[in-house]
């Protein structure tokens, strides 16, 4: 009996170890994820989350942003926006035309790029890098560049040549102030979708281009029925990219026209800002910015939805 309590003991002991080893092992892994995801979770924390619900707050109260004290207003700066804010719907509808004519134009040059530089051209290194420095330069920076270029490069250019393409007023004037933006907007992005296409199309088996070619295929049938079906993936995200940026302009917008002129060509983000930090209505920008944020949300959700449904279909 003594023996048989004994070995009962022993069983329990080893349990006991091979627990507590496991134990500590699962400790190990703990203190692993969280320190190479916990400092990235923290900054996510404070400089998104935190902020964001802040901003929740801010949006029923009326505050100049300086003060100590915020008063509750409830839903009046939501009632206002949609009432009594002209200029805001403005700036929306302006936003809105600028995402639609940005996001076609910088993918189709992106594209356009990455299937010529996806060929087998000597310098498509040297062409990729000089496609993607715009992406690099600073919005505030590549604005104000451009701005000298519309200003006094366009202007010589038209004395010297007499077009009047390069004589028109490109930053005064509503109309060429817009697609002035879009061209600034374009040439800084369609480098960095031009990297996410030529990453999709070399995916692409070349056995299956081979096959299409031998069968009679023409380009613009394989362009169309292979190799688009095969990266609508890149699609999907080049569009997400682009259509996030196009709703967030606000460097280039501030540093090329600033909203001019006669506010024409200002952006939400630039209305917001206007509101919050020129107006020091707090409470009312971050109502704003709700808003903005939920339409945001649900476009590029909606676009997500349907690219992905073209993929399955595909």
């Amino acid at each position: 009996m003594s023996e048989v309590v004994k070995v009962r003991g022993e069983k329990k002991e080893v349990y006991l170890e091979r627990s507590t080893t496991k134990n500590k092992i699962k400790f190990k892994k703990i203190l692993t994820y969280l320190a190479f995801v916990g400092p990235a979770l923290l900054f996510f924390l404070v400089i998104q989350i935190i902020p964001f619900v802040m901003g929740i707050y801010y949006s029923f109260t009326s505050w100049n942003g300086i003060s100590s004290t915020t008063e509750w207003v409830g839903f009046a700066n939501y009632a206002r926006i949609f009432t009594n804010d002209d200029r805001f719907f403005d700036s929306f509808l302006f936003t809105t035309k600028f995402m639609f004519a940005a996001v076609v134009i910088s993918n189709i040059i992106g594209f356009s790029f990455a299937l010529l530089l996806n060929s087998a051209l000597k310098t498509r290194n040297m062409l990729r890098t000089a496609f993607f420095i715009p992406n690099v330069i600073g919005g505030l920076l590549l604005g104000f560049i451009w701005q000298f270029i519309f200003v006094r490069g366009f202007a010589a250019i038209g004395d010297l040549t007499n077009l009047a393409f390069f004589q028109q007023p490109w930053l005064g004037d509503a109309k060429t102030a817009f697609w002035g933006i879009v061209i600034v907007f374009a040439w800084q992005i369609s480098g960095y979708m031009m990297v996410i296409y030529i990453a999709a199309l070399q995916g692409v088996d070349s056995s299956l281009l081979e096959a299409a070619k031998i069968d009679g295929a023409s380009p613009v049938t394989i362009l169309t029925k292979i190799i688009i079906p095969l990266i609508l993936p890149a699609f999907t995200i080049c569009f997400f990219l682009t259509i996030s940026m196009a709703f967030k302009i606000f460097d280039l917008n501030l540093s090329l026209t600033g909203g001019g002129p006669f506010n024409s060509t200002q952006s939400v983000a630039i209305n917001i800002y206007q509101e919050a930090f020129t107006n020091n209505n707090y409470g009312l920008g971050s109502a704003k910015s709700i808003l903005f944020f939920l339409v945001v949300a649900i476009v590029t959700t909606v676009q997500v939805m349907i690219t992905k449904k073209r993929e399955v279909e595909a």
